[in-house]
């Protein structure tokens, strides 16, 4: 058996938490031991706090840890890293939901001890049809296809209990995780088969707070750490790209209009670091990405493409 400690990290996740918290206790497992089960609540303003009291309340291995003011990512996951025992660190945030087999899957590559981080496959359950769905889609399409190539791993990753902390000024965790375990000699491992379902902007202008951020902090990556994301390389994009591409006039449209956003969204990133000086480390929430609901079809069927 391989011990495991969970980590989520919250904000105001009133919506979802709860539903989480059902899907980690319920997990079908074998060779994964989830002994912990640690959400991080950084200055949680709605009922967040409350419910996983609850939950603590009825499974011993839920403990709640909070943070009065909101620190930022990262801040949330070294209190956690600090405190976590075992031998994996489950790390996912708390507007997402794993499949019932997801961390026994995602633990399972760690049985090699060559391995020191695993991704698990994101999933949107935005609705395919309406445009910003599809573009939302499309990305994590692309995001699939990169890492199958080389692995980019986020949304729900699990490391070797040899990472103890991530710089405190990072915008992009998972990154940073990744330039420490690759430095250490540990290999990346991505894992389709493990589903963690997430849910997408909703509008262009919560798309775009994303992606200038997420931008930005790859920026800072690779400055501080010189480590650079599979995805921040725009050769490797226009490659999966042509492959993906559905040749009907509908579908070529959106996916110039989701080239077009996700060009302005680095862009402003560019902009942010490079002439603000500013790494967004601490974020303004895209509330849009909040409402997850229930896993359609639609997106169990974009994770067979």
């Amino acid at each position: 058996m391989i011990a495991v400690s969970v980590g989520v990290m919250a904000y105001n996740e009133e919506r979802n938490i709860g539903r989480l918290l059902e899907a980690l206790t319920s997990q079908k497992l074998e060779v994964a031991d989830v002994r912990r089960i640690t959400v991080v609540s950084s200055g949680s303003t709605d009922d967040t706090d409350h419910i996983v009291g609850d939950w603590a309340a009825r499974d011993p291995r839920i403990e709640l840890l909070r943070q009065q003011e909101r620190e930022g990512k990262a801040s949330a996951l070294n209190l956690f890293l600090e405190r976590a025992e075992g031998d994996v660190f489950v790390l996912e945030s708390g507007d997402t939901l794993p499949a019932p087999d997801c961390i026994e899957r995602l633990v399972r590559p760690f049985e090699d001890p060559e391995v020191g981080m695993a991704g698990a496959r994101p999933v949107p359950v935005d609705d395919p049809t309406r445009f910003m769905g599809f573009v939302v889609h499309l990305l994590w399409r692309l995001h699939h296809r990169l890492a199958l190539r080389s692995p980019k791993l986020g949304e729900m990753v699990a490391v070797r209990s040899y990472v103890r902390a991530i710089p405190r000024e990072t915008a992009v965790d998972e990154a940073s995780i990744e330039a420490i375990v690759v430095a250490r000699g540990g290999k990346l491992c991505y894992v389709p088969e493990a589903v963690v379902y997430n849910k997408g902007a909703s509008t262009v202008r919560d798309f775009l707070k994303q992606r200038r951020r997420i931008y930005a902090g790859h920026i800072w990556l690779s400055r501080t750490q010189s480590y650079e994301v599979s995805t921040h390389r725009a050769g490797g994009i226009l490659s999966v790209l042509l492959e993906d591409l559905d040749p009907s006039p509908r579908s070529m449209l959106w996916t110039a209009g989701g080239v077009l956003l996700e060009f302005v969204g680095r862009s402003l990133g560019a902009f942010d670091y490079y002439v603000l000086r500013r790494n967004p480390y601490t974020w303004d929430v895209a509330e849009s990405t909040k409402a997850l609901g229930h896993a359609a079809p639609d997106s169990r069927e974009s994770a067979r493409r």
